[in-house]
């Protein structure tokens, strides 16, 4: 085990949340099942060889925005593939973010926003929040054209 491993508090799903995530993510797996009196108590899993652990602990607490993972997609298809997958049945929200079926939530970006994000330009990197600001799903071609359109329109 990690030094540090994610702990994730469901109701009663945690078992069917990891097969969930699963799914979801390449060279992913639920790795163990723990059991008491026959009912499911905890599920460790690794999501993209990062550990995690569900604990069935009851409607006590839930997930709130203020924990959130965060995906690195290298292109839109995958932005597409997490972001409908994982909203399915949960709630889209602003800015990439999105909670699942399961409350969880989880940020959607493309390294294409955090790259342009950085430029040196603050009008270049400007246009990319203020375009950002406007979608939920990110699409990385609005991105660029805010980009490019804030290049062509900085003197030289």
């Amino acid at each position: 085990m990690k030094k540090i491993t994610p702990f994730l508090w469901f109701d009663h799903q945690a078992e069917e949340a990891a097969n969930f995530y699963a799914a979801v993510f390449k060279n992913s797996k639920v790795t163990s099942v723990h059991k008491v009196d026959g009912r499911v108590m905890t599920v460790n899993f690794e999501l993209d060889g990062q550990p995690f652990i569900g604990l069935n602990g009851g409607p006590h607490f839930k997930f709130t925005e203020a924990t959130s993972f965060f995906v690195d997609c290298d292109t839109q298809d995958e932005v597409d593939k997490f972001w409908n997958t994982l909203s399915e049945g949960g709630e889209k929200s602003q800015c990439g973010w999105l909670k699942d079926k399961y409350g969880l939530s989880w940020q959607i970006v493309p390294r294409t926003l955090t790259r342009l994000m950085s430029d040196r330009d603050p009008v270049k990197s400007k246009a990319v929040l203020d375009a950002m600001l406007k979608m939920q799903k990110i699409v990385i071609a609005d991105l660029q054209h805010a980009y490019d359109r804030a290049s062509a329109s900085v003197p030289r």
